[in-house]
């Protein structure tokens, strides 16, 4: 029964995101974002979307894609996931052949953030090949479940052309699989096969979904947790902040 509960809580994810309300509009232009909504500023002029969505969309340069891939895949967000995690895995043992310790526990830290570096590589080779946005845009829409369908749209979804209609990705949803049958077969420990990578894979992109709902939520815009702080640390000094607040190119 324990091994069928990530693929019981893909089918939640799946219901949530067929069933919830549906929104008609989802990315202001210039709201692209990687890991932490970082590096979008020099996209090109943006383009309204001929699809039902209706919406302004920037299709982002190669050098965007870039700097979001490097970003997500070495930036803070993925560092500090590896350690969150590792303490998760050392708690339960997992693998138990590790042992514990501190030796162990920095053991199960490389082994996610190994993991995570194989996702986002896959996620944007693929992206590439297949000529995908998966940057991840927030929603313009108002209301819990209409931000939070388009965050789970945007997780088994990616964009596509000069007006960003969505289409099914297959980068986004095989990444996972790709990072957990490395983990399995690159280092875990022997026993491990197909069958532990396909539930860790689903785990993995269960941790992506929660990714993009922490960026639609919690970091990123104005209507974030993170943006209504730093509204608050700047109505004194600063009337009209902007969010994100802007970010080296250097």
């Amino acid at each position: 029964m324990k091994s069928s509960q990530p693929f019981l809580l893909l089918l939640v994810l799946a219901g949530l995101v067929l069933f919830a309300p549906s929104s008609r509009a989802q990315a202001p232009a210039g709201a692209g974002s990687g890991a932490m909504s970082a590096f979008v500023g020099d996209a090109p002029s943006p383009k309204t979307s001929t699809t039902q969505l209706n919406v302004t969309y920037r299709q982002p340069t190669e050098k965007t894609k870039f700097r979001n891939y490097i970003y997500d895949t070495f930036g803070p967000v993925p560092v500090a996931e590896a350690f969150l995690v590792a303490a998760g895995n050392q708690y339960e043992h997992t693998p138990p052949e590790w042992g514990q310790g501190f030796n162990a526990y920095m053991q199960r830290v490389g082994s996610n953030f190994g993991m995570g570096a194989v996702t986002t590589t896959t996620r944007y080779l693929m992206a590439e090949a297949f000529r995908e946005d998966t940057i991840y845009y927030r929603c313009e829409c108002a209301g819990f479940l209409r931000r939070f369908k388009h965050a789970m749209i945007a997780t088994v979804a990616a964009r596509h052309g000069e007006d960003g209609h969505w289409l099914f990705s297959f980068s986004a949803v095989g990444a996972s699989y790709a990072g957990s049958m490395a983990t399995v077969y690159g280092w875990y420990p022997s026993r491990y096969g197909a069958k532990d990578g396909l539930r860790m894979g689903t785990y993995n992109f269960l941790g992506y979904a929660g990714q993009n709902l922490f960026l639609e939520f919690i970091y990123g815009g104005p209507r974030t947790l993170f943006g209504h702080l730093r509204r608050q640390n700047y109505s004194e000094s600063d009337p009209t902040p902007t969010y994100p607040p802007p970010t080296s190119t250097h």
